[in-house]
Formats: C-alpha cells, structure tokens, sequence
C-alpha cells in the first residue's frame, strides 16, 4: 500500500508527540513550516500541535458544513461593542459612502475597495454556524467577496505567509495562507439577505467558517499581506493570545 508524504508527516507528528513529547513534535513541525506565531511559552507545544496535526489534515481546502435556509437560526448574539472612534462613528453616519478598504504588503497592486466597488465582484452565499469561545453560537447566512478574489486582483507576492486584518477597533487578526486561500474565507458585507448589521461588524468584516468566531474579525479598516508577524502588535498573530486565546483557533 502506498503512503502519502502527507500521511507519513500526519503520523509523525502524532507519534512523536506520543511517544517523546510535545517538544520533539514541535522540532518535527517546525521541519514542515508547522510553527504557529504564538507558538512561545508554556503552551507553545500544544498550540504547535494542534496547528500541524490539522492544517496536514485539512491541506486540500476541506469544507465547513454549510445549512439549508430552515435551519438559520432565530437569534444572533453579538459579542463586543460597536467602535466608537471618531472615525467609524463618522464613516457610519454617513452610511459607509467614505469607507475604504486598503489592500497592500507583499502585493503587486495595492487597492484600496469602496463598499460599492466590492459589491460589484463576484458574490458568493454561504449559510454556517459561528461558533464562540464563550460557549454560545448561531447559523447565519453570510454574503460577500470571496478573500481569494481580491487577493487574486492585488497579486500576491509567492513570499507570503500570513494576511493580517485591522479592524476599527483593537481586536485586530491574521490567516495563514491556506485559510485566506480557503472558498469559504468571505469579506462580509450582508447577512441573511440584508446590509450588515452594526453589532455583527458593519460594513464588511471577515467570516472564517473553519475557527471560532473569534477569527471572523468585524469592522474591517485595512488587510496586509506579509511573510512574518513577528513586527506586528506583540509578534503572536493576533490580540487573541495576548488576552489568552490560541491565534489558530480550528474547528
């Protein structure tokens, strides 16, 4: 029987965590380009694992199950505030006609994307469930631009890594290439067939079916394209672990 280089490095890196240890496991990730940003510190191994073990797993774009309209949910919480800079405030009043989305790092054409102009690319619908950390969730239907389509516009450079959001407000996050790649990874801009609510991240925010909601930053101000972290916020990925969270958080 013929083993995958795939199955053969999945294994591995089971095996070593078994058998010698998570840091052992960690030594074979970190072989594969497996080692997550937060990777430091106590529960540095066990992210590294968890991080390796399902991006070998789920290499070739695996799918979140997606529902049938019956099944959306009647009642969609809201996890933090609505900004309130001066900005969003301003750009909001002003029904987000000012808004711009800015696309640039490791790009060949830097954009910057009206809410108008992003409506005007190829759409695409999807209904998942949204999952929190905090133990609620809900099925909503989401419709935006696909991440890859206006990646696919700006030209991204072979060198990156990561895609990093910055939201108007603090709780700013990052992809590795396979999820900002993945069909399912949206830039936001309805839900459930209307313009998107203020306390669900108006005008766009970015919907990750694959990882706790959390990943889905909202309130989208600026995307960056880079090939490493290490000079952004405390150089672990995202606010998340800062405030005891896993950068990647799969489900």
């Amino acid at each position: 029987m013929r083993v995958s280089r795939r199955k053969l490095m999945t294994t591995g890196v089971a095996a070593a965590a078994g058998a010698c240890g998570l840091g052992v496991a960690a030594r074979l990730a970190d072989r594969y380009g497996l080692i997550p940003p937060d990777h430091a510190g106590i529960y540095g191994a066990g992210e590294t694992l968890t991080y390796a073990a399902q991006r070998l797993l789920m290499a070739h774009h695996s799918l979140a199950r997606e529902f049938d309209r019956s099944e959306i949910s009647k009642v969609f919480p809201v996890n933090g505030e609505v900004p309130e800079n001066e900005t969003y405030q301003r750009l909001s009043a002003g029904g987000f006609a000012d808004w711009r989305l800015a696309v640039d790092g490791l790009v060949a054409r830097p954009a910057s994307f009206s809410l108008t102009e992003l409506k005007r690319l190829p759409a695409r619908t999807q209904i998942t469930h949204q999952a929190c950390e905090e133990g609620w969730s809900f099925i909503a239907e989401w419709t935006g631009v696909p991440l890859s389509s206006v990646l696919n516009l700006v030209g991204v450079d072979p060198k990156a890594k990561y895609v990093v959001f910055f939201p108007f407000d603090e709780s700013w996050d990052s992809l590795d290439m396979s999820d900002a790649w993945h069909p399912q990874t949206l830039l936001a801009y309805a839900m459930n067939a209307q313009e998107l609510p203020a306390p669900h991240g108006a005008p766009v925010r970015l919907r990750v079916p694959r990882q706790l909601g959390y990943k889905s930053v909202k309130y989208l101000s600026r995307i960056t394209v880079t090939d490493t972290l290490k000079n952004i916020g405390n150089g672990l990925g995202s606010i998340s672990p800062e405030i005891g969270y896993s950068w990647y958080a799969g489900i």
